[in-house]
């Protein structure tokens, strides 16, 4: 239940916020705190649970970390939703397809 730990992290609007930030690309602490309204230790622990539920990974760059979405837990998460989203799809195809068959009905002299 890979997805269950990311909707849990992001569901802290603070987390989410530096979660979005690193949409534009791997930016460091410090960047990704700049205009929050918490400190870097603070953003530091938010990072750290969103690397511990899959969502971001790090690596060393000089004395920095440098913060990065991960692929692989923002995959388990949109599996998880796309579910979703299929089963809205075929549930809309099918009543299409109903109210098509019906509607030839209604016409037929």
């Amino acid at each position: 239940m890979a997805y269950g730990n990311a909707l849990a992290a992001l569901a802290d609007p603070t987390r989410r916020a530096v979660f979005e930030r690193l949409g534009a690309g791997p930016k460091p602490v410090g960047e990704i705190a700049r205009g929050l309204a918490v400190s870097r230790p603070a953003v530091s622990q938010h990072l750290k649970v969103l690397r511990e539920a899959g969502l971001v990974t790090d690596h060393p760059e000089g004395t920095r970390r440098i913060y990065v979405i991960d692929p692989k837990g923002l995959g388990a998460l949109r599996a998880w939703l796309d579910r979703f989203w299929d089963q809205a799809l075929e549930n809309f195809r099918a009543e299409v397809e109903g109210e098509g068959k019906t509607a030839k009905k209604r016409s037929k002299p």
